[in-house]
Parts: C-alpha cells; structure tokens; sequence
C-alpha cells in the first residue's frame, strides 16, 4: 500500500533533491542549512526548451520520482537517499495537493517560480508547467499551497527546442499528470534571454552561455530556502 502524504522536511539532508549545472555536467547538491534547501543564483540557463518550445528556465530543486537513476553513485553522491522513491509515493499526480515554505530575495524579471512535473513514454520525456499558480517568495516565511488540477488551461507544456525533439516533446497533458514518473521541479520561466553583443544567427538554434553571452542582468538573481515540501496525493495509488 503506498503513503497518500510525502513529507521532506530537509532535518537529515536533502532526500533526493538536487539542483542542475548544465545538460553535461548534470545535477549540483543544493546547501543545506539549519534544516532548510537553499538555491542561489546564477542558476543555468535550460536551453532544452527554446523556441519552437516553450522557452528558458532556471531549475532551482529537482526530485525524480522514479527509475533506477536514483540510485547511480552520481545522484546518491548529490542527493543522498531518495525519500520519495524509497517510500513508494504515487506518481499519479492528479488533484495533489502540493505546500512548500519558503522565503527568499528574488529579483524575478519577469519570471515566477512554478512547479514542473515531467513524464516520459518510451524515450519522450514531457514536462508542464503549472503557470496558472505561481508560487510567492518573500524575506519572510511563508506556506503555501497549490493543487496539481487537471485542467490543461492552468499548465503550459514544455515542448522542445529544434534539435532535441527526440527527447522531448508533448504528451497529452492528462497521461503526464496520472503518471509523473520522471521528475518534479521548482522553476524559475519564463527567462528573458538576451544576447550581448552582435548574435551571427538564430539565438534559439544556438545556445544560451554556450554558443554566445547573455545578459545576466535581465535573468532573476537572488535566493531561495525551503525548509518544507509536502504532497497530498488525492487518488491513483499502485504498486510501481
């Protein structure tokens, strides 16, 4: 029988949760302080989703829910033991029930942080969004709650840049929230991305920080802490 409530409250480290550094150096070990998660800036620029996709993103905590990745040295060297996997939580999100606490100093320009969950059929991870509730950073404590609806108009799918098509894309919106069997994130979208200096090309076939500079000045900056993330899931339950 699985759990119906995952708790993390970060008191024996991060359970599974990571940032990101780059497409090829993975994922980064967040700080963990005073029983709290703690992402700063710079954070990468993903670039896995520019235009015809959705755009850029900064992730800021990253969970897989799933899948023998969680156990590589790698991720057990940066993550350490994955409660969620561990405990057998259901990864049919539909209607859960997601509160955080959290404060921070963000200088968004013109993002808002949301959570992602992400599925994958075959070999086509697709991730959403839900940009119709973002969630609040201030300098002071905060809990908060948003729940994982199951209506597409509240999400906003992912897609895929040009070149990456053959690893991601859109899979109808319903199937990914019944089974979120990749990972589930807090991001920072959308991301103004500004090429400084003359930009021979297209900036969305090229690559952010990688093919030409940007201006940092126009991405969010600041930090943020976590010290709790609950999930109450509504239904779906099953043995993986």
């Amino acid at each position: 029988m699985q759990q119906k409530t995952y708790i993390e409250t970060f008191d024996k480290g991060p359970g599974g949760w990571f940032g990101w550094i780059s497409n090829l150096k993975g994922p980064a070990p967040l700080e963990i302080r005073d029983s709290a998660a703690i992402s700063r800036s710079p954070w990468w620029i993903d670039y896995n989703h520019a235009p015809p996709g959705a755009g850029y993103l900064h992730m800021l905590y990253c969970l897989m829910t799933s899948g023998v990745q969680v156990f590589t040295e790698l991720y057990m060297e940066v993550a350490r033991a994955n409660r969620f996997v561990e405990g057998n939580f259901p990864t049919d999100f539909t209607n859960a029930k997601l509160s955080v606490r959290l404060k921070g100093e963000l200088e968004l320009r013109g993002a808002s942080l949301v959570l992602l969950v992400q599925g994958k059929i075959g070999n086509i991870a697709s991730g959403w969004m839900l940009t119709g509730h973002p969630l609040v950073v201030t300098p002071e404590w905060t809990e908060q709650t948003i729940i994982a609806a199951p209506d597409p108009k509240l999400w906003t799918c992912l897609g895929s840049r040009h070149d990456r098509q053959m690893n991601y894309g859109e899979i109808d919106f319903l199937t990914i929230l019944r089974d979120v069997n990749a990972n589930i994130m807090l991001v920072l979208f959308p991301l103004i991305v500004a090429p400084m200096g003359h930009l021979d090309g297209d900036p969305h076939i090229l690559r952010p920080e990688k093919d030409y500079p940007v201006w940092r000045s126009r991405l969010p900056e600041g930090y943020v802490l976590m010290d709790e993330i609950r999930i109450e899931f509504d239904g779906g339950y099953r043995d993986r």
